[in-house]
């Protein structure tokens, strides 16, 4: 027995994969399974829904629990588990003086993420599984194999890994097809297709001050949502002690200053060259 599952993201390449293999230029899958974490962008769930009527093969919503948002809200309210998305963390920074260890400051520091592992990749498994007819500990008979197709392009190489489970096979057709992100947009374009949204939780530390712009101005209930998930862990998480922060600055979103440098009236150099200096 063998099945072909995508795992849909529902991002720029996921879904280009997807489209593609709609289109007769990537493998088929059987079914495609994106995880909900329950904290997307609105934007990414229109695009889903959008993206499912095209497509002629099944595809499969699955959260874990409720879902992040309200595992985090359980965590800061009453101290209950979970895993940690990377947020920030004010750190002492501690120093020996007269021999004694005394605090001269606070750092930065990151929590270990654990948010990809249990919101994304643990509901496909459990649903693919599922498809096979195979229930929780259960063994994988044998002779049964599982194609994962992995929408990573060829600019992010380095996230490519090898399964872990002899009855599953990760499978990265865009690598295969040299193709970058970049590509992907452009084959959008070329086909006149509409581009999907960035697919990130509103509320992820990863966003830089361009991404929390884009949110502020383009998902303003995205932005509120993570505005309340920022003053919701500021006092901690379980088994954290430090205040928590979604920005990297370790200030509450709220009062980071997101201008960009024409904003703060920097001189740009875009009207005084071609911009390939460097390159």
């Amino acid at each position: 027995m063998s099945l072909r599952v995508l795992s849909l993201g529902a991002g720029v390449q996921s879904s280009a994969l997807a489209l593609m293999a709609e289109a007769g230029e990537a493998p088929v899958p059987d079914h495609a399974i994106f995880a909900d974490t329950g904290a997307e962008p609105q934007s990414v769930y229109d695009y889903l829904d959008w993206l499912e009527g095209q497509l002629s093969f099944p595809v499969h919503r699955v959260k874990e629990g409720d879902g992040l948002t309200a595992a985090l809200e359980r965590s800061a309210k009453e101290g209950t588990r979970v895993v940690n998305p990377p947020l920030y963390a004010k750190l002492p920074e501690v120093r020996e003086m007269g021999g004694e260890l005394i605090q001269v400051s606070e750092k930065e520091g990151m929590l270990r993420r654990g948010c990809t592992q249990d919101y994304k990749i643990r509901p496909i498994t459990k649903k693919t599984r599922e498809l096979l007819g195979v229930g929780f500990g259960q063994r994988v008979p044998s002779g049964v194999l599982v194609e994962s197709l992995q929408g990573i392009s060829l600019d992010e190489i380095q996230r490519m890994r090898e399964s872990n489970q002899r009855w599953l096979k990760f499978r990265y057709p865009l690598v295969e097809m040299r193709m970058s992100r970049h590509d992907c947009k452009r084959w959008f374009e070329k086909n006149g297709i509409p581009e999907p949204p960035r697919s990130a939780c509103v509320y992820c530390p990863y966003r830089n001050n361009h991404e929390w712009r884009n949110l502020r101005d383009t998902e303003p209930e995205g932005w509120q949502e993570a505005l309340r998930v920022d003053s919701l862990i500021r006092n901690g998480i379980a088994g954290t002690t430090q205040q928590l922060f979604l920005h990297q600055s370790l200030r509450p979103l709220a009062e980071v200053d997101l201008r960009t440098d024409e904003e703060f009236g920097q001189m740009t150099f875009l009207g005084e060259c071609e911009g390939i200096c460097g390159v």
